[in-house]
């Protein structure tokens, strides 16, 4: 891929960082539910983690990964099974598609043109839910996309750091 004048050429990914990352992802979001219960307006980190490696390690983490990270949500809140892992898959596949042209935005405009996919996903849980007969959750669902839209440059410089590290630096090698 072509890089950008002024990005930092980025160290490959660990992959127990990545799978690290994505089971803290999946601890907070629990830590959140038992916090906050049923409430509509928390973000959804683990959302944010596979859609951020979903576009920065497509190889790795796909909708298959998004699927099964969607399971053990439903299963963890008790809700309608299938309903997180139809919207982390759906959520995952857009993702894959835009990939390539949002790693040429800065990270204020993919956090733009991340917010969209985020909302879908959350209309998308909407509808499962009130199709399989459960009560509307209020307006509050409305904040949570948007958070975790703003959310994106913090989860996205957490995330690459390990890769920004110098391997060895030197003051005669610029790389």
């Amino acid at each position: 891929m072509i890089m950008r004048s002024g990005d930092q050429l980025l160290l490959p990914v660990n992959p127990w960082y990545l799978w690290g990352s994505l089971l803290a992802a999946l601890m907070l979001n629990v830590l959140m539910s038992a916090l906050f219960g049923r409430a509509s307006w928390p973000p959804d980190v683990l959302a944010l983690a596979l859609v951020f490696w979903v576009i920065h390690q497509p190889l790795r983490v796909g909708v298959g990964t998004a699927f099964i990270f969607g399971l053990c949500m439903d299963v963890h809140q008790g809700a309608l099974l299938g309903q997180h892992a139809l919207a982390y898959t759906a959520l995952s596949f857009f993702a894959i598609t835009i990939s390539r042209r949002l790693l040429w935005y800065s990270i204020p405009s993919q956090a733009l043109q991340i917010f969209p996919l985020l909302a879908a996903a959350h209309a998308l849980q909407l509808a499962v839910r009130l199709l399989a007969g459960h009560s509307f959750p209020g307006w509050g669902f409305v904040i949570a996309p948007v958070i975790e839209a703003l959310l994106w440059p913090v989860v996205t410089l957490i995330l690459l750091a390990p890769q920004m590290r110098a391997p060895d630096p030197d003051a005669n090698r610029p790389l």
